[in-house]
C-alpha cells in the first residue's frame, strides 16, 4: 500500500480484500432470549398517544420515531452504563442492539436524545409509569394487596455551594427594610413630601414615593446625567437610591417565593433543596442540593415513584399515597414502611382510608434493651392506670393529668396532647435518675416530673406493635427489606446512579422513571428466564420463625428484628442483578 492510498477518506478503498458479507439481517445476530427483544415488544404494546401529542410535527421516515426513541432510552438505562446523551449517540452507531432497535433509521444525535428526554418524555413520564404498572397487573406479575415504600436522597446536578437559605434571606430582608425606612424618612424630609404614618415601610410605600419623585422630575424637566464630569442633582440621587432599594426588595421577595415552604434552594437548580447526604466526602456533615426520591415496590417491580423537597420521609407518605391512588385508580390494601414514616398524622390517615399499616415504631429497636429498661423516667417504663388516667412512677407515686393542649405540626395537622404532672417529687430517692438531663433551667430540688402524651398516637402505636410482631408482619417487613431497598440497590449500586443529569422537578422525575421502567423490564426478563413468574413474596426461614415464636421475652423480639434486618446484598453473576440473602450468623 502506498502512502497516498493510506490517506484516503474512505478507508474501505485501502483494503485489497474488502468484501461485503452476509447475513445483513441484524435479527440473526441477536440471541432469541436477549432482553432487547423484550423491551422492543413491551414498548410496542404500550399506548404512546401522550408521547406523540408532545410533538408539533413528526420527524421524517429516515429519522427515529418517538416510539424508537423510547425503546433506545429504555435499553440505554437498562444497560446501566453511562446514560449521557453523547454516549447513547455513540452506542447507536456502534452497538448492534441499538441498531436493531433503530430498524434501519439514522442514529439520533446527542441533541435529539437530550431533547427527547427533557421536552417530550418528561411531559408524560408519570402517565407511562402508571401504564406500565397496570399492564403488569394484567400480566399477573403485580398484586394489589401490599406495597413496600422506601425513600432515598439523590444529589442534584446543581453546584454544591450555590445555596440560598430562607432564614438568612428573612434576616437580611428585615435589616434592609430598616435601612430603607431611614432612607425614605430622609427623602421625605429633603423633598418636602407628605409623611408616611406607618409603623413599617414596605415595598408599596417605596413605589408610591418613587412615583411622586418621578412626577416632580418631569415637572422640573430634570435631565438625568451620568459619567465623569457630570454632577447629579439631589432629586436624581434620591430617585436612583429608591430604585436600587426597590430592586433589592424584589430580589428578596423572589428568593422567598422560590423557597416557598422549604428552608433552602440552589441557585443553579431552584427546585433542589439542601439536605444531609450519606455520601459525605468532606466528613463534616455538609448539606448538598438533592431531591427526596420515593418509590413503591410490589413483587420486585417499581409501581410508582415521586419526587419531594422534604429532607425526611415522614411528610412524604400522604402526598405520595394520594399520587399513587390518582395514577393507578385504586389503593393498595396494606402499606409496609420503615420507622422513618411513623407519625400520628400518617397512621391516622391510613386508618381513615381503611389501609392496614405495617410501619415499624421509631423506638422498636430500643425497647427490650437493658439501657432502655434502666431509664425509669420514660413513660414506657411506667404503669398506666386507664381508669384513673394517671401514670405510676418507679417510686409508686401518681403522675396525674394536669391539662391538655392542641399542637399544630409543620404539615398543618392538629394533634391533641394530654399533660401529666406529679406533685409528690420532693424527697424522692429516684429523682436524679427520673429527671436526668442537661437542659433543665431549674435545679434538681425544684423539679417536678411532667409528661406529655398523645393518647391517639399511643393507641395507633399499640396496633402497629401487634401487626408487625405477627407472623404476617414479620414476613412483610422482611420483604420490604428485600424488595424496596433492593430496588434502590439495583438502581443506585449496580447502575452507579448517585447524581441526576437533569435539573428541575419535571426533568429529574422523568430521569428516574426511565431508571424505574428499565429496572422493571430487566426484572421481568429475569423472572421469565428463571421461571419465577409466580414469585410475589419471599418466605421467612425456619430459624427466624422459631426465634419469633419465643413468647414473653423482649430480648427475643429484639433478636428477631436484628436477624430479619441483618441481610446482605449479593450480586448474581450472569443476571446482572442484586438480590438479598440472609447472613448465617
Amino acid at each position: 500500500m502506498t502512502k497516498h492510498n493510506l490517506l484516503r477518506k474512505q478507508y474501505t478503498l485501502n483494503e485489497t480484500n474488502y468484501q461485503l458479507k452476509i447475513p445483513m439481517e441484524l435479527d440473526a445476530c441477536i440471541p432469541a432470549n436477549d432482553c432487547v427483544r423484550l423491551i422492543r415488544q413491551f414498548v410496542e404494546e404500550m399506548d404512546l398517544t401522550a408521547l406523540y401529542a408532545t410533538y408539533e410535527r413528526m420527524p421524517s421516515e429516515k429519522y427515529a420515531s418517538p416510539e424508537i426513541m423510547l425503546k433506545i432510552m429504555l435499553y440505554a438505562y437498562h444497560e446501566r452504563k453511562d446514560v449521557s446523551s453523547r454516549t447513547i449517540e455513540k452506542n447507536c452507531k456502534r452497538d448492534i442492539n441499538y441498531m436493531y432497535l433503530l430498524e434501519g433509521r439514522k442514529a439520533p444525535d446527542h441533541a435529539a436524545i437530550a431533547r427527547f428526554r427533557s421536552k417530550h418524555f418528561a411531559k408524560c413520564a408519570r402517565h407511562f409509569m402508571a401504564q406500565m404498572t397496570k399492564f403488569l397487573i394484567k400480566l399477573e406479575q403485580v398484586t394489589t394487596t401490599e406495597v413496600f415504600i422506601d425513600g432515598t436522597k439523590i444529589e442534584s446536578a446543581a453546584n454544591r455551594y450555590t445555596f440560598v437559605w430562607r432564614k438568612a434571606v428573612t434576616k437580611h430582608q428585615a435589616r434592609f427594610l430598616q435601612k430603607t425606612a431611614l432612607l425614605v424618612g430622609d427623602i421625605i424630609q429633603r423633598q418636602e413630601l407628605k409623611p408616611l404614618w406607618q409603623k413599617q415601610v414596605k415595598k408599596k410605600h417605596v413605589k408610591k414615593i418613587l412615583k411622586k419623585l418621578r412626577a416632580k422630575a418631569n415637572e422640573e424637566s430634570l435631565e438625568f446625567v451620568s459619567g465623569r464630569g457630570h454632577i447629579k442633582t439631589q432629586l436624581q440621587r434620591d430617585i436612583e437610591a429608591l430604585e436600587a432599594a426597590l430592586e433589592k426588595l424584589k430580589e428578596y421577595e423572589k428568593k422567598l417565593h422560590i423557597c416557598a415552604d422549604r428552608g433552602s434552594y440552589a441557585k443553579t437548580d431552584p427546585d433542589a433543596t439542601f439536605m444531609h447526604m450519606k455520601d459525605d466526602h468532606m466528613r463534616n456533615g455538609q448539606l448538598k442540593p438533592a431531591y427526596n426520591l420515593q418509590h413503591a415496590v410490589n413483587s420486585g417491580f417499581i409501581v410508582a415513584a415521586g419526587i419531594f423537597p422534604n429532607p425526611t420521609d415522614v411528610m412524604t407518605l400522604k402526598p405520595f399515597l394520594n399520587q399513587m391512588e390518582d395514577d393507578l385508580s385504586f389503593a393498595f390494601e396494606r402499606i409496609v414502611c420503615d420507622a422513618g414514616y411513623e407519625s400520628e398524622e400518617n397512621l391516622s390517615f391510613l386508618r381513615a382510608k381503611g389501609i392496614e399499616a405495617y410501619i415499624k415504631p421509631a423506638n422498636y429497636e430500643q425497647i427490650g434493651t437493658k439501657k432502655f429498661a434502666k431509664e425509669i423516667g420514660r413513660k414506657e417504663n411506667m404503669r398506666y392506670d386507664k381508669e384513673q388516667d394517671c401514670y405510676l412512677c418507679h417510686n409508686g407515686k401518681e403522675i396525674k393529668r394536669s391539662g391538655s393542649r392542641r399542637v399544630k405540626t409543620a404539615s398543618g395537622y392538629i394533634r391533641e396532647e394530654t399533660q401529666y404532672a406529679c406533685s409528690e417529687c420532693g424527697g424522692c430517692p429516684y429523682k436524679e435518675k427520673c429527671m436526668s438531663g442537661k437542659n433543665w433551667k431549674k435545679p434538681l430540688e425544684e423539679r417536678y416530673k411532667k409528661l406529655t402524651v398523645s393518647r391517639l398516637f399511643e393507641e395507633l402505636r399499640e396496633e402497629e406493635y401487634r401487626r408487625i410482631n405477627s407472623e404476617e408482619g414479620k414476613k412483610l417487613r422482611m420483604n420490604r427489606s428485600i424488595q424496596a431497598e433492593g430496588g434502590f440497590a439495583d438502581i443506585k449500586g449496580d447502575s452507579g446512579f448517585t447524581r441526576f443529569l437533569c435539573k428541575g422537578n419535571e426533568n429529574v422525575f422523568a430521569e428516574y422513571i426511565l431508571y424505574a421502567m428499565a429496572h422493571n423490564l430487566g426484572w421481568l426478563h429475569s423472572r421469565i428466564q428463571n421461571d419465577k413468574l409466580d414469585l410475589h413474596l419471599y418466605e421467612l426461614k425456619e430459624d427466624l420463625t422459631k426465634c419469633a415464636r419465643i413468647a414473653g421475652d423482649g430480648r427475643a423480639k429484639t433478636l428477631t428484628a436484628t436477624l430479619i434486618n441483618k441481610t446482605i446484598l449479593k450480586h448474581t453473576k450472569g443476571h446482572g442483578r442484586w438480590v438479598m440473602s440472609f447472613c448465617d450468623s
